[in-house]
C-alpha cells in the first residue's frame, strides 16, 4: 500500500483540527472534563451507526470458530494495543483457549509498553504474521486501524484474504477516505480529536467499544454465556472464584457452602455444577450432556 503524503493525511477525519477544542489550553479543569464528556458522546453515535456490521461481524466469527477457526485482531500502536487486550480478557472471561483469540501487535510484545509506531508502514510484515500463525480459511481476521491508512494492517488484511479467511476491517474514518477489501468494513467516525490527531481519545474509545461488542457478542453465541451469567467463568483467583459462587447461589438458591461444594464436585465448572443440580445427575453425565450440545448450556438444560 503506498503511504499517504502528510498533505494527504491532513484530509483524513481523525487529522482534522476540533473547532470544539480550539481553546484547549485555556479551559479550566471542570471546562476541560465537561468538553472530553460531550465529546465522547459521539462514540455513542458511531456504533448506532454501525450496527448491521457488528452484527454481522459476530454471526460471521460465531460461525467460523464453531468450524474450529480462530479470531485474530492485528493493529498497531493504540489499535493493536486495543485488539491485545481485548483478546487477553477472553480466556478468563470465558474460559476460552488462549489461541483462540488472538492479539497481533506491530513490534510485538516489545511495543505493548513502548512505542514503536513506525513498524506501522511496513505492509510486508502483516503480510508475513499471517504466514507465521498459519492463516486459514476458518479465521477471522479484524484488522484495526483508526486513520484507516497503517499499511500493516492493509497488508495483514490482503495477505488473509489470500490464504481464505474471512476479513473485518475497522476504522474511524470513512470509507470514502480510505477503502478497504475486507469482507466487513465496519466504519465508526466520532469526528476530529479534542488534541488533534490523537486517536488514543474518542477513536480508542470507540474501538474498545467495538471490540467488547464483537468477543461478547461472539461468546454468547458460543454458549458462553447463560441469560448475562458469564457461566464459562475460569475459576483462577480469589475474585473468579467469588464470582462463579455467587452465579450459582443465584441461580440455584443454594446457600454459599453448598454452592461451593458443588462447585468443587463439578471440577470448577459453573455450567456442569448448574446442570448437576437442576437435573440431579453426577458429574460425568453432566459433562456429557453438554458436550452433545456443544457446550450450550441453554439446549442442555432444555433437553432434559
Amino acid at each position: 500500500m503506498t503511504i499517504e503524503s502528510p498533505n494527504t493525511r491532513a484530509h483524513l477525519l481523525t487529522e482534522q483540527v476540533n473547532v470544539n477544542s480550539a481553546n484547549l489550553d485555556r479551559l479550566n479543569t471542570l471546562e476541560l472534563v465537561d468538553l472530553f464528556n460531550r465529546e465522547d458522546l459521539n462514540t455513542l453515535d458511531a456504533i448506532a451507526g454501525a450496527r448491521q456490521e457488528l452484527a454481522q461481524a459476530i454471526d460471521t466469527i460465531a460461525d467460523s470458530l464453531r468450524q474450529g477457526g480462530r479470531l485474530f485482531y492485528i493493529g498497531a500502536g493504540t489499535s493493536g494495543r486495543l485488539g491485545v487486550l481485548d483478546a487477553a480478557e477472553c480466556p478468563p472471561t470465558f474460559c476460552t483457549p488462549p489461541e483462540l483469540v488472538q492479539g497481533i501487535l506491530a513490534g510485538g510484545v516489545g511495543a505493548l509498553i513502548k512505542s514503536s509506531e513506525g513498524l506501522e508502514d511496513i505492509a510486508s510484515d502483516g503480510a508475513q504474521a499471517m504466514v507465521e500463525h498459519q492463516i486459514g480459511q476458518h479465521d477471522v481476521v479484524v484488522g484495526i486501524t483508526a486513520g484507516g491508512t497503517t499499511p500493516y494492517v492493509h497488508g495483514a488484511i490482503e495477505s488473509a484474504k489470500q490464504r481464505g479467511a474471512k476479513t473485518i476491517f475497522i476504522a474511524c474514518v470513512p470509507a470514502n477516505q480510505v477503502a478497504s477489501i475486507a469482507d466487513i468494513d465496519i466504519r465508526l467516525p466520532v469526528g476530529p480529536e479534542i488534541l488533534s490527531g490523537s486517536t488514543r481519545l474518542k477513536s480508542g474509545t470507540v474501538t474498545k467499544m467495538a471490540l467488547n461488542i464483537l468477543s461478547t457478542g461472539t461468546m454468547v453465541k458460543l454458549g458462553k454465556v447463560y441469560g448475562n451469567r458469564m457461566v464459562d467463568v475460569a475459576v483462577t483467583n480469589t475474585k473468579l472464584l467469588d464470582r462463579a459462587l455467587q452465579i450459582i447461589q443465584d441461580l440455584t438458591q443454594l446457600e454459599r457452602d453448598a454452592a461451593s461444594e458443588l462447585l468443587e464436585a463439578s471440577n470448577r465448572s459453573v455450567k456442569v455444577a448448574l446442570l448437576m443440580h437442576w437435573h440431579q445427575i453426577d458429574r460425568s453425565t453432566a459433562e456429557a450432556i453438554l458436550a452433545q450440545h456443544h457446550g450450550q448450556l441453554r439446549s442442555a438444560v432444555d433437553s432434559l
